[in-house]
């Protein structure tokens, strides 16, 4: 097995041990009353029976109907918040004497308790992918309950810190990888859908076809984001030159170029941590040291605000292609928005990237969700790793759309100003 398999493997061993012994062992009343089952993992200080009742307040939190799971965050803001008054008072000993005691006092009191809690529950078995589904339950609900957002962004905040892209683990997807991940990569692929295993098979068999996932190390049946790339001698106009199951593999000695064309992020829990940014560079400079001949890292994009922004604009959708090709140039380079980035989030996310604006396709994606969601266009975003740091920065800085000499030349052709 790889290492990163024999890690795994080494994980679960771990966790089912210890679910064997939590068994095994007897570390007092386990309260059934959640309010008490907290107070129990709050108030023990041995490692194991710590363990033992977060596993079970962890299991008592996910049992709770949806009234009951509001109801339990409430709880935890009025019992576990900072003691302001002791944080006034640390401060104030810390303005009198600044000792690094002090300073870590402060420390210790500006973080809410809860906070603590959080943690104990991480630490159980699956814990980390238990937490994750519950904030995917908390963002369900949130609408309904204004008061959860405060929660859903602490424990943002945390899961920053747990999945820094330090810990993330790049690992090849192909036919050999097992079936309960396979499977999942069809569940979530969200830009073109897989609609069996034979469409799967195409994407991932072909040697001009690749796959690679992000894992966590304590989730690791779990991928985070995944992207799908095909290796050709061109940039492709189409999506279906991509994903047409009937077509002729490009031969190692003609491959120049590889297109990332699609890009799912696969944890709902995880909304709010940019993934893709990592992922895209880990694998072309991946690519690039698997395949000589690659110079060129493009993308196959949708544009999926395109047709809102039609809409918004009172533009009939009914056009000519010359027409529909000047309103998508300035959806994609002409900003609306208060903060001036992009209309379109795809965009945003390539050229923060460091990723240029290399060319706009039409009739590129005909089917019934590229029709709907951007009438069709799709566009190439260009990654030249080279310069990938200084567009990034300058897009920032500018916020100024970068533009290959193709979409200059379109923009005034088009006068487009």
């Amino acid at each position: 097995m790889s290492f990163f398999q024999n890690l795994l493997s080494s994980i679960t061993k771990r966790s089912l041990l210890k679910s064997s012994y939590f068994r095994s062992k007897d570390f007092g009343i386990l309260h059934q009353d959640i309010n008490k089952a907290m107070e129990s993992v709050m108030s023990k200080s041995g490692e194991i029976s710590s363990l033992v009742f977060a596993e079970h307040l962890l299991s008592l939190i996910e049992g709770l109907d949806d009234q009951g799971f509001v109801e339990f965050f409430g709880t935890i803001q009025s019992k576990y918040d900072i003691d302001s008054n002791a944080l006034l008072k640390a401060s104030s000993e810390y303005s009198k004497n600044k000792t690094q005691i002090n300073l870590e006092h402060i420390s210790r009191l500006s973080e809410p308790q809860w906070v603590e809690l959080f943690k104990r529950l991480n630490t159980v078995p699956e814990g980390t992918i238990r937490l994750v589904r519950l904030r995917e339950r908390l963002g369900s609900l949130k609408q309904d309950n204004p008061e959860l957002e405060f929660f859903d962004r602490s424990l943002l905040k945390l899961f920053k810190h747990w999945f820094n892209p330090s810990f993330l683990v790049l690992e090849s997807i192909d036919w050999t990888t097992p079936a309960n991940i396979l499977e999942k990569i069809i569940a979530y692929e969200a830009v073109h859908e897989i609609n069996s295993w034979g469409d799967l098979r195409a994407r991932l068999v072909p040697e001009d076809r690749r796959c690679f996932a992000f894992f966590h190390p304590l989730m690791p049946n779990e991928p985070l984001i995944f992207v799908e790339v095909a290796l050709t001698s061109d940039v492709p106009k189409s999506i279906n030159e991509v994903i047409k199951i009937d077509r002729s593999i490009t031969l190692d000695e003609d491959i120049n170029t590889a297109v990332f064309y699609s890009i799912s992020n696969c944890q709902e829990g995880l909304s709010g941590i940019s993934f893709g940014n990592f992922l895209i560079k880990n694998v072309a400079h991946k690519l690039k040291r698997e395949n000589e001949g690659l110079d060129r890292f493009v993308t196959l994009s949708p544009a999926p605000s395109f047709s809102v922004w039609l809409k918004e604009k009172s533009i009939s959708e009914n056009m000519e292609d010359e027409l529909l090709l000047k309103q998508a140039l300035i959806y994609l380079t002409d900003s609306d928005r208060e903060d001036g980035l992009p209309n379109d989030p795809v965009a945003k996310f390539h050229l923060g990237n460091g990723a240029i604006l290399e060319k706009v396709n039409l009739n590129a994606d005909l089917s019934e969700k590229g029709i709907k969601q951007s009438k069709g266009v799709m566009v190439n975003y260009l990654y030249n790793l080279d310069a990938l740091e200084e567009n990034h920065e300058l897009f920032f800085k500018t916020k100024k759309v970068q533009e290959s000499t193709t979409i200059k030349a379109l923009r005034k052709k088009l006068q487009i100003h």
